[in-house]
């Protein structure tokens, strides 16, 4: 009895080693609040070109380089007027340029994403693809607008005209349709081939993008060790980057189950970063320690953060899931959800609107909504779990139990709090 209490307690103890991958000696350095040079440039460089722009100014190249360091700052800090700015300077500098005008449609196009305002990153993109020398470049950001709005046989055939294996923006592009069509091991390896051609061409800025996307992906697959050597690679080059962070305090909650390391991560992140979500998560890691006050205080936080209406219809989704789940104010989350198809009829905004449905207790037309527009459609494993729910409220009982096996393999990237409810299904 004696050996196999042993065994037992050695398999525990090598069990408890296998799942602890972050060791914060490895990022502590990162989650210090300082001012770096290439921030202190970035603020130099807005000064500089903004004493070039005058009232009603139409001096291109200064409205162009303004717009670049106001992107910086919304990077660097998440401050959504920085965005904004930009915004204002790359329109005015699209509307008057004679040479170049294209590459502004698509700075401002890229803007646009980023405000999750697609359609009228579409209509920008449309007057770019007039000037034919760089006709490439507006196809690529083309393909992305059109899966960002769900429009995925126009996003084929931009991605079938744009063919081409060595080259990095096809590659990840041709990830992203695979990610779509729920073949994560072509997306990690197309990822993989485009992270070669990064790091062959010594471009940061590529391997940054390159390193904190492929990180996410290998997240999806389990390969947790791999992610977090990724987030610290990009954090070794921009040691300031707020999305590296969150990824390695996400691994801290979601797989070690550590909520006081994430929380503290987070707490450094949102001394020198901006962004409502950060809120969302602390609120999602207040409920798995069963500590409703700073449940209420966080989300309370959140609503505070997009009264700035400069943040438009960025936190949609979010918001009306809050809406759902903690406050039940379902005729508001409703209307966003109403919204969110108008904008972006992706299967995830009819997955929004069928849970609206479903949480209002209107199972029969949350049924004949996910059935039409979201089962078989995404693999997200989100709308996944909201589809589940929605058989199980419809007595589809059959149904439900595929989707959980398969929703049970994807608890790291769903989190604690998601897959317990999704084992009570």
């Amino acid at each position: 009895m004696k050996s196999i209490y042993l065994v037992i307690c050695l398999c525990f103890l090598f069990a408890c080693q296998e799942k602890q991958i972050t060791d914060s000696e490895d990022y502590n350095i990162y989650l210090v609040n300082q001012d770096t040079p290439s921030k202190d440039l970035t603020t130099q460089h807005l000064q500089f070109w903004n004493t070039r722009i005058k009232e009603d100014s139409i001096q291109i190249i200064a409205l162009g380089k303004s717009a670049q360091e106001y992107t910086a700052l919304f990077e660097t800090k998440g401050t959504i007027e920085s965005l904004k700015n930009a915004e204002i300077a790359l329109q005015k500098a699209a509307d008057n340029a004679y040479i170049g005008k294209d590459t502004y449609l698509r700075a401002l196009a890229k803007n646009l994403i980023s405000q999750h305002r697609f359609k009228d990153a579409l209509h920008a993109l449309a007057k770019a693809e007039k000037f034919f020398p760089n006709k490439r470049a507006t196809q690529l950001m083309q393909f992305d607008v059109a899966m960002e709005l769900g429009d995925y046989d126009n996003a084929e055939a931009y991605l079938k005209s744009i063919t081409d294996f060595s080259d990095f923006n096809y590659l990840i592009r041709l990830a992203k349709w695979n990610d779509y069509k729920g073949d994560l091991d072509a997306t990690i390896h197309y990822m993989e081939q485009a992270k070669t051609i990064a790091e062959y061409s010594n471009n940061e800025a590529l391997e940054l993008w390159t390193y904190t996307n492929i990180a996410d992906y290998y997240g999806h697959a389990g390969r947790i060790q791999d992610a977090y050597k990724h987030y610290l690679k990009s954090l070794a080059i921009d040691p300031n980057n707020a999305y590296a962070k969150k990824g390695i305090a996400w691994i801290a909650y979601s797989h070690e189950k550590n909520p006081t390391e994430a929380l503290r991560i987070l707490d450094a992140i949102q001394k020198q970063h901006q962004s409502p979500d950060y809120f969302l998560l602390k609120a999602e890691i207040a409920e798995y320690q069963n500590d409703p006050i700073s449940q209420k205080e966080y989300i309370t936080a959140y609503f505070e953060a997009i009264k700035n209406p400069a943040y438009g219809v960025m936190y949609n989704t979010y918001t009306a899931e809050i809406l759902l789940g903690k406050e039940g104010r379902y005729d508001e989350a409703l209307a966003i959800a109403q919204q969110e198809v108008e904008n972006r009829p992706t299967p995830q905004s009819y997955d929004l609107l069928a849970y609206v449905y479903q949480q209002k207790g209107d199972y029969k037309k949350a049924l004949d909504i996910a059935e039409k527009y979201v089962a078989n459609k995404t693999y997200e494993p989100v709308a996944n779990y909201h589809l589940a729910e929605i058989y199980k409220a419809n007595g589809l009982y059959d149904r439900v139990a595929p989707i959980k096996k398969e929703l049970l393999d994807a608890s790291y990237e769903l989190g604690p709090v998601t897959t317990s409810a999704i084992k009570n299904l």
